[in-house]
């Protein structure tokens, strides 16, 4: 049900905006200039009418007016006074009508004249109010036209809205490769450390080896002690060797 009433509440918010555009006002308003002139001028005319009847019959009684004093003037010529009263007695009763025949057509000449007026002045109001419609139209389409490139560019911007990622981005790619160049700094310190000791060894083994051949020389050797030093020569030997793998297997894995 509330769902229903929502519907309702759109549908005349949208009739209500229909109604209320300012184009439909405007056809409405020509409209109503428009019918209300042609109302005018049909009351116009018609009381245009009713003064050319008054004028008829003012035409008719003058007329009449002048034929019964004929009429009693050639009865009277021809002396029947009785018949020439009766005929004036009816022209003073014409002429009485035609006397409120004049001042009617009088006040009704004078309200066909202000109609007249009237209606010429309505009539260039319709012809103004049509050209401001015109007009006003015209300035509604500039609006809308306007509002549409509005609503068009509102998504636009020229901020520099991204400053914030690349910046952020450029901070991680930095840090990684302050990492990376770390861990190759630490690993390149570790080789040259496994070097030297290689190369320590390499020469202690030389060392014992001149050690030696001045033992034999001053004759300061046993047999014992000959093969003590083989044996030592050979640990040492199999220690480097050793070592070289561990060196390689490390370079390897880095």
């Amino acid at each position: 049900m509330k769902r229903f009433f929502a519907w309702l509440r759109a549908l005349f918010g949208k009739t209500m905006d229909s109604l209320e555009d300012p184009e439909m006002m405007l056809n409405q308003a020509r409209s109503d200039m428009q019918a209300t002139l042609t109302s005018n001028r049909e009351k116009a005319v018609q009381a245009i009418t009713q003064r050319n009847r008054l004028q008829q019959m003012l035409d008719e009684a003058t007329r009449k007016s002048a034929q019964l004093e004929a009429q009693a003037t050639t009865a009277l010529r021809q002396g029947n006074r009785e018949l020439a009263k009766q005929f004036l007695r009816e022209k003073s009763s014409n002429d009485a009508t035609l006397e409120t025949l004049r001042t009617t057509l009088a006040q009704a000449a004078e309200t066909v004249d202000q109609v007249k007026v009237a209606i010429k002045r309505q009539e260039e109001e319709v012809k103004k109010k049509t050209a401001e419609a015109l007009a006003l139209k015209a300035q509604w389409k500039q609006a809308q036209i306007q509002d549409s490139i509005g609503k068009a560019l509102e998504g636009l911007t020229f901020e520099n809205e991204y400053e914030g990622s690349f910046a952020s981005a450029r901070d991680k790619i930095r840090d990684k490769q302050a990492q990376a160049s770390a861990r190759t700094e630490m690993m390149s310190n570790s080789v040259q450390g496994k070097m030297m000791m290689m190369e320590d060894q390499t020469m202690d083994l030389a060392a014992e080896d001149e050690l030696k051949k001045l033992e034999e020389k001053l004759g300061l050797t046993s047999p014992g002690i000959q093969n003590v030093a083989t044996t030592s020569t050979e640990d040492l030997d199999s220690q480097l060797e050793q070592l070289e793998k561990r060196l390689g297997n490390s370079g390897e894995g880095s």
